[in-house]
């Protein structure tokens, strides 16, 4: 990016986790590296992520009022917001209302409530039904395929979906009113993870990558924020989707070579000159 060049800012709403890469940690890194000016908006703090045996964790729900309102006390200029994992049901509504007041501001999505399956444990009925009406929204969302079910009010039935099922999948999610759509985590049985996307202004499109023989917790906000960070630099999202899984596969074959790697998280701070790169190669900056 020239140095003469206004230089986006986003807010990127998510948990701050002191132990396991994930979520805020990772989001700040990536969209630092790729050219943006990040504002962090803290909505929980956990001394460790809730895959632990042991965790904490502190809801930031009764201070987010006067944080925000520093923001609106001091005008300042967003050219939108990423936003991740939701603390609480009064957090999403508190959220919806901010974008209420700034419907100038590009919104993406990653609803981070659910994985394998099931719900995270943090996460009531409803906070889903609640992150589904932010997702509605929404410029782009990204949902991992427990949370495509949880979103469309339907039973998780695993990571196999056809190509034809899988755009079905994504007419379905973009009924629900998001612009754009990118469904991680097809699987069918070939050795290959597969992210698809289709949107109002996009073709259905699919991006396949080498499936590891391992999962690693941050994967999909490392995954996001390298999208997130594309988006908000204006590069095309088929190419976005495209970059963010070839990346998260050198991330997570760098983190196997780490002491306790499956239990802390992805790894991907030797990448992150590297995806700035590529996202500045691809803006055309």
């Amino acid at each position: 990016m020239s140095q003469h060049k206004v230089i986006p800012r986003v807010a990127a709403i998510h948990d701050l986790c002191g132990y396991g890469n994930c979520s805020l940690v990772i989001a700040l890194g990536v969209l630092s590296a790729a050219g943006l000016d990040v504002c962090p908006i803290p909505t929980s703090y956990l001394a460790a992520h809730t895959a632990f045996p042991v965790y904490s964790f502190v809801d930031t729900t009764p201070h987010l009022p006067e944080y925000l309102d520093v923001w609106d006390k001091l005008e300042v200029k967003m050219a939108g917001a990423y936003s991740g994992f939701l603390g609480s049901a009064e957090q999403i509504t508190l959220f919806s209302q901010l974008f209420d007041r700034h419907p100038e501001w590009k919104l993406v999505v990653d609803p981070c409530m659910a994985d394998h399956g099931k719900a995270y444990k943090t996460y009531t009925d409803e906070m889903c039904q609640k992150m589904a009406l932010l997702c509605q929204r929404a410029d782009l969302i990204l949902p991992n395929m427990t949370e495509a079910a949880i979103l469309l009010g339907r039973d998780y039935q695993g990571q196999n979906l056809s190509p034809q099922e899988a755009e079905s999948r994504l007419d379905d999610l973009l009924a629900l009113g998001a612009k754009t759509v990118i469904l991680k985590g097809i699987e069918r049985g070939d050795g290959q993870i597969i992210n698809a996307i289709k949107g109002k202004n996009q073709a259905y499109h699919e991006s396949s990558h080498t499936l590891l023989p391992y999962k690693l917790h941050g994967t999909g906000d490392l995954f996001a924020s390298i999208v997130a960070s594309a988006f908000f630099r204006g590069i095309r999202l088929d190419k976005a989707m495209a970059l963010a899984g070839d990346m998260l596969v050198k991330a997570m074959d760098l983190s196997r070579y780490q002491e306790g790697y499956k239990a802390r998280g992805v790894s991907y701070e030797p990448l992150l000159v590297e995806i700035g790169g590529e996202i500045n190669r691809l803006a055309g900056a």
